[in-house]
């Protein structure tokens, strides 16, 4: 038996490489092309660094340009699917399976392909599980990864956006593959090493900047009213009665909007050294009022976020930041701290069936989940104990019918969703569009996000649901309705059934949270503009160009 034919057939890569090198590792970027030939083969299994914000812009549109003869009909691994050249390998037939996690820019185009039977779709991941499966059955055989700035003998500086470089570099190189980086820079001497040069094969100095989405950005003056209705909800209702200290905010509005009344509506009710000290999450521009407040102790972040750097090389107290002043940041380790530390996650959907379950996969846009899944469940290998995940626990109606007598925690998951999304789309369905793509995907199951069991909270400007305080699923759903407004599923909503699980503390309106309506309104937010975060930064934060109004 052969037990060498991996590191056999890495040598002749090696050497069919090798040829187009310049100096130490270097590549000079007119030979990427003919070095990506000389790598790969037809099949290969390759890791296209593709993140939430960092890409591998120039080695995708170098790929889209290998000769088809010699390369083709690729399984891409990858996190993110962001870029019209990731869609442009499926189309040319370079590449045709895919493993992701989330293609929100391209969610409709990979619908399409998906549809039309030109994309063979592996499985839609949350972000731990696909890097799990990197070290399983899903190893790259060839890694194309992005950093700023490499030396001559291959050592990577990766900057403020670490992200999944580490994890993809070293599943690759210790399974005998070949891993390729384009660089802004070649220097002489690194800032600091990220990833050490000996496993990394070839470096190419791209011809720009790689391509960074400041996804997390949000402008605080789009913030609705509905939006401040609902974040004043979450902060009372369940914030301060849960005592949340470690948590993860989604992407979206909704958080944006309970940003930045922390050091508003948050400071009226006491709660400033008791919620969201700590974080798992991305350095969102509109977390910097409640950091400069003093409500934030320590951030750990999954990637970085344009026009953020200057101002978390000032604040290294709250940021993971090297010796250089600039951040390290990490989606694997940033994702574990999310499914383990934390004690709640809240984000958003695109649609919520009558058990509660949720998903951003629909018939028309395939957005993939990243990371919610893991951090949007009740994480059953914890064994920790803090305030907030005990209490949650001790509430659990149906945790007796599972577990006896046996005392055990529980994550807050939370979801705020409008009743209604834009053009009258309702948020709340009978049935999730997820099961359309399983049948149009071939997949074994509908896609969901999070699963209804998983769920503890949802949030509209009706009300909350406490789902994890219900006794049995038909009660989950009648608090569902109950909270779903004049969707088809909240007009199933039954009146006496309602009044009675708000009078048990299952479904509580503003009303019986204390909250006057008529306070929910633009001048409850710490930061009403661009601008105004600018100055709450001192001047240290530098938006991007497309967020400057003035």
């Amino acid at each position: 038996m052969e037990w060498c034919r991996q590191k056999e057939d890495r040598k002749r890569r090696l050497e069919q490489g090798d040829r187009y090198r310049t100096e130490g590792k270097l590549v000079a970027a007119r030979q990427t092309g003919k070095l990506l030939e000389a790598v790969l083969r037809p099949g290969d299994r390759v890791c296209l660094e593709g993140n939430n914000q960092k890409q591998a812009d120039f080695l995708a549109e170098m790929l889209c340009r290998v000769d088809r003869e010699k390369v083709h009909d690729l399984h891409l691994v990858q996190s993110a699917v962001a870029m019209n050249s990731h869609i442009q390998l499926l189309e040319k037939g370079i590449a045709k399976k895919i493993d992701f996690s989330y293609s929100g820019p391209q969610a409709a185009k990979l619908a399409e392909l998906v549809q039309n039977g030109k994309l063979e779709l592996g499985s839609i991941h949350t972000y731990l599980e696909l890097f799990g499966r990197y070290f399983m059955d899903l190893v790259p055989r060839v890694a194309l990864v992005a950093a700023v700035e490499a030396d001559r003998e291959g050592n990577l500086y990766t900057g403020f956006n670490t992200e999944d470089t580490p994890v993809v570099t070293e599943a690759t190189h210790f399974k005998q593959g070949i891993v390729i980086a384009q660089v802004n820079r070649v220097v002489d001497r690194l800032p600091r090493v990220d990833i050490p040069g000996d496993w990394v094969d070839y470096v190419v100095e791209a011809p720009r900047p790689f391509y960074v989405e400041p996804l997390f950005t949000r402008d605080p003056a789009l913030i609705t009213e509905a939006q401040i209705l609902r974040a004043m909800m979450a902060i009372k209702g369940i914030y301060a009665e849960y005592g949340v200290q470690r948590l993860n905010h989604g992407i979206g509005f909704d958080t944006a909007a309970i940003e930045l009344l922390l050091p508003t509506y948050g400071e009226q009710l006491g709660l400033k050294g008791k919620v969201c000290s700590y974080f798992a999450l991305n350095p969102h521009p509109t977390l910097i009022p409640a950091i400069e407040s003093g409500w934030v102790k320590s951030i750990h972040c999954f990637g970085g976020e344009l026009g953020m750097e200057e101002y978390i090389e000032n604040r290294p107290d709250i940021f993971f930041v090297g010796p250089d002043g600039t951040l390290r940041s990490n989606r694997a380790m940033s994702q574990a701290a999310g499914h383990y530390a934390c004690d709640m996650f809240i984000g958003s959907t695109l649609q919520i069936d009558e058990e509660g379950n949720s998903s951003t996969a629909t018939a028309s846009r395939i957005a993939g989940f990243g990371g919610a899944p893991n951090m949007g469940c009740d994480a059953r290998g914890r064994r920790h104990g803090s305030d907030a995940w005990l209490k949650c626990g001790q509430e659990d109606g149906m945790r007796a019918q599972s577990l006896g007598h046996m005392p055990r925690g529980r994550r807050l998951v939370v979801q705020m969703q409008d009743t209604f999304r834009e053009k009258m789309v309702p948020g709340f369905v009978e049935e999730l569009d997820a099961w359309k793509l399983q049948k149009a995907a071939n997949l074994p199951i509908p896609p969901v996000m999070i699963y209804g069991d998983d769920l503890t909270h949802i949030v509209t400007e009706t009300g909350i649901a406490y789902l994890h305080r219900c006794t049995s699923i038909e009660e989950r759903t009648a608090a569902i309705r109950a909270v779903a407004g004049y969707t088809p599923v909240g007009r199933k909503a039954d009146g006496k059934k309602t009044k009675e699980l708000r009078q048990r503390g299952i479904v509580k309106t503003p009303e019986d949270l204390g909250i006057d309506r008529t306070m929910a309104n633009r001048s409850l937010l710490a930061a009403k503009s661009v601008r105004e975060l600018v100055e709450w930064s001192k001047n240290l934060y530098h938006p991007p160009a497309r967020f400057k109004t003035w």
